[in-house]
């Protein structure tokens, strides 16, 4: 296999790799829906600091473990956590 093919292959294993985050990222949406309902009705904030911290850990031990960098994982975990926040905000003031 060329040099060619053989980025083209990596490239296709990416995009399938990619399709399926998204695809996670709209499962995890339906939860954090789920979640806004039971926040509105308990009148919950949006931000909770000590979630955040604990998801933080999570992942980082679990990238550990996978073998993927966890300051990767935190930085992308971070800023998903920061859009959920956004969204729930947003869905808890209307």
């Amino acid at each position: 296999m060329n040099e060619k093919d053989a980025l083209a292959s990596c490239r296709a294993e990416i995009d399938a790799l990619d399709a399926e985050l998204v695809r996670l990222l709209g499962r995890r949406i339906e939860v954090v829906d789920r979640v806004i309902a039971i926040k509105e009705k308990h009148s919950i904030p949006a931000l909770l600091p000590e979630r955040v911290e604990e998801v933080v850990a999570h992942v980082r031990e679990e990238a550990d473990v996978c073998g993927a960098p966890p300051d990767l994982a935190e930085k992308l975990y971070r800023a998903l956590i920061a859009w959920t926040v956004e969204y729930e905000e947003r869905k808890l003031a209307k």
